[in-house]
């Protein structure tokens, strides 16, 4: 598959909670860090995403922000 993201990595998804209208999706990639997404309920579902199935995180953002006080 092509994307136009650069950051492909592989893992296990760790956990899934699912909500009525998003859903958040830990996966575990390489050296045990964890990815965490919001994705749509939707989504998560079409995917059948579950604890232990693999999975691969595309990660292309124009920004990440993170502030503290």
């Amino acid at each position: 598959m092509k994307t136009s993201a650069r950051n492909h990595f592989y893992g296990m998804v760790k956990n899934v909670l699912k909500g009525p209208v998003t859903t958040e999706v830990t996966v575990t990639i390489n050296g045990g860090v964890d990815v965490v997404a919001t994705i749509s309920t939707w989504s998560a579902e079409s995917l059948r995403l579950n604890v232990g199935k693999p999975a691969q995180v595309m990660i292309k953002a124009s920004s990440v922000l993170v502030a503290v006080d």
